[in-house]
């Protein structure tokens, strides 16, 4: 079985859908057999996902509870703030090896994509559309957990 996220074009519900395989999710859409929960509409598409990265096989499995607690005045759980911490140190370290490319972040992809450039890690600007574009092209992308300011804008 796999899992995707889903979207209605017109009005960007999403949800997900499960399928025997990525042939099955084709057919099915080809066939018109997918619809929005929402709303009912046949226009679907994926939806942008973070990619699921399983755990090494020499690693054992934990599991962990955290007592729920109410969030108050934006206030989030240490927990949270440490994971948020952990995020942007993450993300930050990872900006550090990526090229900046502003809005032509479609246009870069293409290019490496189809080899008209050099491979190489970059980041950027993309709207919703440009980026479900990218995904139908087969062409690997992922949100950034927290917004980047452009070099220019930086203090």
């Amino acid at each position: 079985m796999i899992v995707f996220d889903l979207e209605c074009r017109p009005l960007g519900h999403r949800f997900e859908g499960w399928f025997a395989s990525s042939d099955d999710y084709a057919a099915q859409q080809q066939r018109g057999l997918i619809g929005c929960p929402h709303c009912g509409t046949a226009d679907v598409t994926k939806a942008v996902m973070a990619p699921s990265v399983g755990r090494k096989g020499n690693q054992l499995a934990q599991t962990t509870a955290v007592a729920a607690q109410p969030v108050l005045a934006g206030q989030l759980p240490p927990e949270a703030q440490e994971l948020m911490a952990k995020l942007a140190t993450l993300q930050a370290e990872a900006l550090k090896q990526s090229r900046w490319v502003g809005k032509n972040f479609a246009d870069e992809s293409r290019k490496m994509h189809y080899g008209e450039s050099e491979a190489e890690t970059i980041h950027g600007q993309a709207t919703p559309e440009q980026a479900r574009d990218l995904l139908d092209e087969g062409i690997a992308l992922m949100p950034l957990p927290f917004p980047v300011a452009p070099p220019d804008e930086l203090n």
